[in-house]
């Protein structure tokens, strides 16, 4: 049953030529693609599953021929002459199915290394949405506090118009000045954040933490689809860790086959070669016998006994073990990508409703309050108190709403890495 459930998971969807979307930004698909070139974690991965890969040729060769040479110091005389020299060679071969069985233990477990690279950029590209969205972030909170602060200068020439002609307190030009320097710090503080912001996504992507990044902005908002289900087939079949680890139960599986060939001997072909020298007595001088000098030569088989069954069986107890232990763990595995997947499903939910929410409701709403207040206090009905209030509430909401709309895109980013796959845009 559980290997049912994990092949259809395989086959359920389609491979992807790129398992990240950019939802159309350049600058962040340039920054993605630099960080997969250099990262020095992804170059540690990939050289670790070419090193696996090299595994296979040497498991599932045969094993060298010996040659021997002896050389005797005290030849043995024979009837047709002294024996000199002796050649030897010998070719052990593995039972049938020993050495395929090893290769694909051997492929499966670089197979696996395979899967951990894919996982290491699937999370190298995480680091660098999520780098990128808060230095997104910041950028557009920075453009909010100039342009509140343009909207603060424009209520203090205001203010300061109205004091002239004596019908304003100088009280409302003062308390204009403390909200611009509280602008003027607001901004200092997030310029601050961005150097920090900047130098996180310079060593995700391998560069000095100094390089300057130009000023980032989100995309628009994609709509995707976020049905569970569908979510978690997608996961099954696309996230790496997955993958990996139903490639190690396959591995563990052969293993087993692997141990059980042990019962079988292994077989040794030899060829062989003896020097006969002629022979130098007398009497064979007078009388040579036949085949005086003739060399010889042999053809051996032999196999080793696998006598001692316990060690044997061990090994099969211990493949067998591994296998269930990989299977658990795969299950495992896939719980915790399902949890995963929800826990973010549900905080992506929850952004979007309060995105809605802002947009909606609270936005419009703070735009006509400023726009009420402002042609309020120019008429000398409503006091600078209450026209702060009003300007405050509108930069709260645009900040708010600039951090909703980060927040989600790395949601969505966070995602992608949960199902290991780039979820397709629906029509909204």
């Amino acid at each position: 049953m559980l290997r049912r459930m994990m092949l259809a998971g395989l086959l359920a969807a389609p491979v992807l030529a790129q398992p990240y979307s950019t939802n159309g930004d350049s600058a962040l698909e340039a920054l993605i693609e630099k960080a997969l070139e250099g990262n020095p974690a992804i170059r540690e991965s990939l050289a670790r599953y070419r090193a696996a890969r090299q595994r296979i040729p040497q498991v599932s060769s045969l094993p060298d021929p010996i040659l021997d040479v002896t050389q005797y110091a005290r030849t043995p005389e024979t009837r047709v002459g002294p024996q000199t020299t002796m050649l030897s060679i010998s070719q052990k071969f593995p039972w049938f199915g020993k050495l395929s069985d090893k290769g694909k233990v051997a492929a499966k477990e670089a197979a696996a290394w395979r899967e951990s690279h894919e996982a290491r950029k699937a999370e190298v590209v995480r680091q660098v949405k999520l780098a990128y969205y808060d230095l997104a972030y910041i950028d557009r909170a920075i453009r909010i506090t100039e342009e509140d602060h343009e909207l603060l200068r424009h209520f203090e020439t205001l203010a300061q118009a109205r004091y002239s002609q004596g019908v304003g307190l100088q009280q409302a030009v003062v308390k204009l000045q403390t909200e611009l320097t509280r602008d003027l710090n607001r901004l200092e503080t997030l310029r601050s954040r961005r150097v920090d912001a900047e130098a996180t996504l310079n060593t995700v992507v391998d560069r000095p933490p100094e390089t300057p990044i130009a000023p980032a902005s989100l995309a628009q908002r994609p709509t995707v689809d976020l049905k569970l289900e569908k979510l978690y087939r997608t996961a099954r079949s696309r996230r790496p860790e997955v993958k990996a680890a139903f490639l190690r139960i396959e591995k563990d599986e052969k293993r087993i086959q692997l141990s059980r060939r042990s019962y079988w001997p292994d077989v040794t072909v030899g060829a062989g070669f003896i020097n006969v020298a002629g022979r130098s007595d007398p009497a064979a001088r007078l009388h040579p016998p036949p085949d005086e000098g003739k060399n010889i030569y042999s053809f051996s088989v032999g196999v080793n006994l696998p006598i001692f069954r316990r060690k044997y069986a061990a090994a099969v107890l211990e493949a067998t073990e591994d296998f269930l232990a990989s299977r658990e763990q795969y299950r495992s595995t896939v719980n915790q990508v399902e949890v995963s997947i929800r826990s973010v499903s549900f905080r992506a939910r929850t952004i979007e409703r309060q995105i809605g929410l802002f947009e909606d409701l609270l936005l419009p709403q703070a735009e006509q309050a400023l726009r009420s207040s402002e042609a309020a206090y120019s008429t000398g009905t409503l006091g600078i108190l209450d026209l702060l209030d009003s300007e405050r509430v509108l930069l709260e909401v645009r900040l708010g709403l600039a951090r909703f709309d980060s927040d989600y895109m790395k949601a969505l980013a966070e995602m992608e890495r949960a199902i290991g796959s780039p979820f397709p845009e629906v029509e909204p």
